[in-house]
């Protein structure tokens, strides 16, 4: 199972729980897609769109679970970045856990598989 990551802030991902479906942020909603990472990428996503940022959450998705809507496009440097192209159903999140601010950075320690 591959898995691809999304970041946002605690009270974000618990009203799209609430709704059972994620709309995406504002940078989502403007772009179109909801923007993803993969486990090689978050932590660089981390860094540029988040920085000293706490309160923020680590969410896993399943990313054959996404199904067609899920598609990989180049972005950072031409890299392939997953980008998904509807409203995301909460229920299909794998994990979701706290991430840390802890001197300087995000502290991912245990969170990527």
């Amino acid at each position: 199972m591959a898995l691809i990551y999304k970041i946002m802030p605690k009270k974000d991902w618990a009203a799209a729980r609430e709704r059972g479906v994620y709309e995406g942020s504002s940078v989502d909603l403007a772009d179109g897609f909801i923007h993803f990472s993969t486990a090689g990428q978050v932590e660089e996503t981390a860094s540029k769109h988040f920085a000293g940022q706490d309160d923020l959450v680590l969410i896993a998705f399943d990313e054959a679970a996404l199904g067609e809507k899920l598609l990989f496009e180049p972005s950072r440097g031409g890299a392939l970045f997953p980008h998904f192209y509807a409203p995301l159903p909460t229920a299909l999140a794998l994990s979701a856990h706290p991430l840390p601010w802890r001197d300087g950075a995000h502290d991912f320690s245990g969170l990527l598989a």
